[in-house]
């Protein structure tokens, strides 16, 4: 296989079903388009049913759209029952949807709106849809988190929602962290199942819409320096689409680009944070997101002990 992976090393995908949460724009649309090109059967779980169906009128294949707000639990459970109704397998759940420093407001649940929609959305979500996966080999859960796990990040137990003060930077560094941390409990206690595997992805610094709330202070230095270190939306989906789909994959790995700072490039395995291979944090985060979201996952909590961090802690 060619050091520089790309879509054309994407195996034939025909006879998977994929789920893509936020796939009408950006990285999300990459990504579906990508899935759909290589034979499968995709599902655009998107806020916008319209805007859902012109994504999908622009992709070759078998593509289909959902509804879903991950700013509400209700919806989560709608569409969560939607698509259980319509589908018997589910070959690859992609989160990829996200919001990145938003002013400070709260989803439909009372959630700070970054933390609720990047990590509880997608945790309810998984929980939700698990047991379509459970039974289905080679079946992948890839969560996308994103650089700025690294950036003011920390789990604040003390203020999950940041009601008593905000930072929209902070806020985004966690629930980045928190969607790592998810990734590595969830196939900590996926590992034993032997069917299914959980990832993760980032993009890098990818063109899309999601920076459309970057904060004054460092728009104009992102707009000189942009042709150094961005990329397009169709690179920063390969990161995710190799989670995805590289046969070589392990659960508990982490993609991202391969060039300096990770901010561009081709694909390959990198590390979080120290804090991210924190199990004990990682459990904690677990229960409080069981407790916010009233999910309960069809799957015990491991009693193996945590392995060492870094891309080798893979199971």
């Amino acid at each position: 296989m060619s050091e520089k992976w790309t879509t054309a090393n994407i195996p034939d995908q025909r006879g998977r079903v994929a789920l893509v949460t936020g796939a009408n724009t950006g990285l999300g649309y990459e990504t579906a388009k990508a899935l759909a090109e290589r034979g499968a059967s995709v599902v655009l779980a998107v806020r916008s049913i319209e805007k859902g169906e012109q994504a999908a009128a622009r992709m070759t294949g078998d593509v289909t759209v959902q509804a879903l707000d991950l700013t509400s639990l209700d919806s989560v459970r709608s569409a969560a029952a939607a698509l259980r109704s319509r589908l018997d397998r589910l070959d690859l759940l992609i989160n990829n949807a996200g919001v990145m420093y938003t002013p400070k407001q709260v989803t439909q649940d009372g959630f700070e709106s970054q933390f609720g929609t990047n990590h509880l959305g997608h945790f309810a979500l998984t929980g939700l849809l698990l047991d379509l996966m459970l039974p289905v080999p080679g079946s992948r859960v890839v969560t996308v988190s994103s650089t700025g796990h690294r950036i003011r990040a920390t789990i604040h137990f003390d203020d999950l929602q940041w009601e008593h003060s905000y930072s929209r930077v902070a806020a985004y560094g966690q629930s980045k962290l928190a969607n790592l941390m998810f990734t590595y409990e969830l196939q900590r206690r996926l590992a034993t199942r032997g069917t299914i595997v959980a990832v993760a992805a980032h993009p890098g610094m990818s063109s899309t819409e999601l920076a459309r709330n970057t904060p004054a202070a460092l728009r104009l230095p992102l707009t000189w320096l942009a042709p150094l270190i961005t990329q397009t939306p169709a690179m920063g989906a390969l990161p995710t689409l190799r989670a995805a789909t590289d046969p070589a994959t392990l659960g508990g790995q982490y993609y991202g680009p391969g060039g300096r700072y990770e901010v561009k490039g081709h694909p390959q395995p990198v590390t979080s944070s120290a804090e991210s291979y924190e199990a004990a944090v990682q459990q904690r985060l677990w229960a409080a997101s069981e407790d916010l979201t009233g999910v309960k996952f069809p799957i015990a909590q491991s009693e193996e002990s945590p392995r060492p961090s870094g891309p080798a802690a893979a199971v």
